[in-house]
């Protein structure tokens, strides 16, 4: 598959097809429910996001591995070179790095600003000093680098129906929402690194504090004040989502079966904590392999319905048929 998706990109160097191929096991290994989605995209289109993919994900591995070892300022070091490798490769086209190839190309084959790279990277480099969030405010000011961007990085690899202007506060929102549900899926895993992204204003009107999410995670137990912030976060996070949806319709039909798989596949990480009753300090909610087995399944079926609808025109119009034009639907 991989060979195919390179081809179909148009990627024929062997060494920047090695470097694309790097990323695509990043994606497979570590991003279990983004992979799924991917498989949905048209082929020219996968290596791109696997490239995106790639390189948020070393970027994260450097602020987030748990080896104490590493200390800030060696993270620091790193998420410079990462940065100078970057812009480096951004300019020139090569890199020594795969993964840092592999997205500069992906830069300038789909026209990806740069400055949303260097705002992420400034949103990683936050992580290695920052260890809350006092309000919601605060908390979206460090998600326009971590977790916006990645969904305007998205857009032009993904094609749309209308201006890219018009479909990126969707993409964005949607992007936010993504993370903001990871962040109530890991709050237990954050918090052994020091960390809280759940805002302070929220977990201040439920009563809830930093103690207390920590001994919660200690103990494996649940205080009803937590569980209280936590269902309100959840809340808030199925508001974004119901802002990014708008979007959806503004893709190109052949990438809106994957974007919609992703979507219900995420959302369901919201179903599968409200069903465990918010024990995420506990646990990590997962969707069943079954479950996205389905939702696999039923975005293939608009795969082929998509490329069926894209065909059919130029069948009638071969046999003489009458062309009638219909809107797609996401239904």
């Amino acid at each position: 598959m991989t060979r195919r998706e390179l081809d179909a990109a148009g990627i024929t160097d062997p060494a920047l097809r090695a470097a694309y191929t790097r990323c695509r096991q990043l994606n497979a290994r570590h991003g279990r429910t983004y992979f799924l989605a991917t498989r949905l995209l048209p082929p020219e289109r996968r290596s791109a996001v696997h490239a995106l993919y790639g390189f948020a994900r070393w970027a994260d591995d450097i602020v987030d591995d748990l080896d104490q070892r590493r200390t800030p300022e060696r993270r620091d070091r790193e998420l410079r070179r990462l940065e100078s490798d970057l812009a480096s490769s951004l300019r020139t086209g090569v890199s020594a790095q795969p993964v840092v190839w592999a997205v500069a190309d992906t830069a300038e084959r789909y026209g990806i600003g740069h400055l949303l790279f260097a705002d992420f990277l400034s949103s990683m480099r936050a992580d290695l000093s920052v260890t809350d969030y006092p309000t919601y405010a605060d908390l979206r000011g460090y998600m326009r680098g971590s977790a916006e961007v990645i969904g305007l990085q998205m857009l032009p690899v993904l094609g749309t129906v209308a201006p890219l202007e018009e479909a990126a506060p969707h993409a964005a929102a949607l992007g936010v929402a993504f993370q903001l549900t990871n962040f109530l899926r890991d709050v237990g895993e954050d918090l052994d690194r020091g960390r809280v992204y759940l805002p302070g204003d929220l977990l201040a009107a439920h009563g809830v504090d930093r103690p207390l999410l920590e001994w919660c995670r200690r103990t494996g137990r649940t205080d009803a004040r937590v569980r209280a912030a936590l269902v309100a976060m959840e809340a808030m996070t199925r508001e974004v989502y119901r802002t990014a949806v708008p979007g959806l319709a503004l893709l190109d039909p052949r990438v809106r079966p994957c974007i919609h798989a992703a979507f219900t596949l995420y959302s369901e990480i919201l179903d599968t904590i409200a069903e465990q009753d918010y024990t995420v300090l506990r646990r990590r909610a997962v969707v069943s392999r079954r479950r996205r087995a389905a939702i696999a399944a039923v975005g293939a079926l608009r795969v082929a319905g998509a490329r069926w609808r894209a065909r059919a025109p130029r069948h009638r119009a071969a046999t003489g048929a009458p062309v009638v034009e219909r809107k797609g639907s996401l239904r």
